[in-house]
């Protein structure tokens, strides 16, 4: 037993890296995807990639995120009349210590919420998580859903267990 391995205390344990992939059908992810609050919306600003954290609800096959005064709408929405910009938006939930959780991606046209009722239902749903004035809501038309769950790999039973 070498020193590291002498010093290493049960909760410092490396967790095992065997892991198992599943994939996601499109309802099963956008049910998780409902089941947490926080993610990632990803987009080009001034021609490079760009990545900020935002909160979500999902309604429907949509995601609907808030965006702060500061966000760039140009970036993010296109002009009225016209198809929309492709974003992505992504989430996950994966345990930082045994690395088992899930992960799922949707990409699709963003527009305004311009509907006065709707935006305000919406926003009811979405309060602030930073303390920003809000500006906008965008909804992201789900066109494509991805998603895996990272689960533990089997392992094959012992002949003498």
């Amino acid at each position: 037993m070498n020193h590291e391995t002498a010093c290493r205390s049960d909760h410092d344990a490396v967790p095992d890296p065997v892991r198992s992939t599943e994939q996601l059908d499109r309802s099963e992810a956008l049910r998780l995807l409902g089941s947490v609050s926080l993610g990632r919306i990803v987009f080009t600003h001034q021609a490079l990639p760009a990545i900020r954290p935002v909160n979500h609800v999902v309604e429907g096959e949509d995601v609907v995120v808030r965006l702060d005064e500061g966000a760039s709408r140009a970036s993010l929405v296109a002009m009225p009349g016209t198809f929309g910009i492709v974003l992505a938006y992504e989430a996950d939930a994966i345990d930082p210590d045994t690395h088992l959780g899930w992960s799922v991606v949707v990409i699709g046209y963003g527009e305004l919420v311009v509907n006065r009722n709707e935006a305000e239902r919406l926003a009811a749903l979405l309060g602030p998580w930073m303390n920003q004035p809000m500006a906008d809501l965008l909804r992201i038309r789900s066109e494509l859903v991805t998603g895996f769950r990272l689960g533990p790999e089997p392992r094959p039973i012992s002949a003498a267990g």
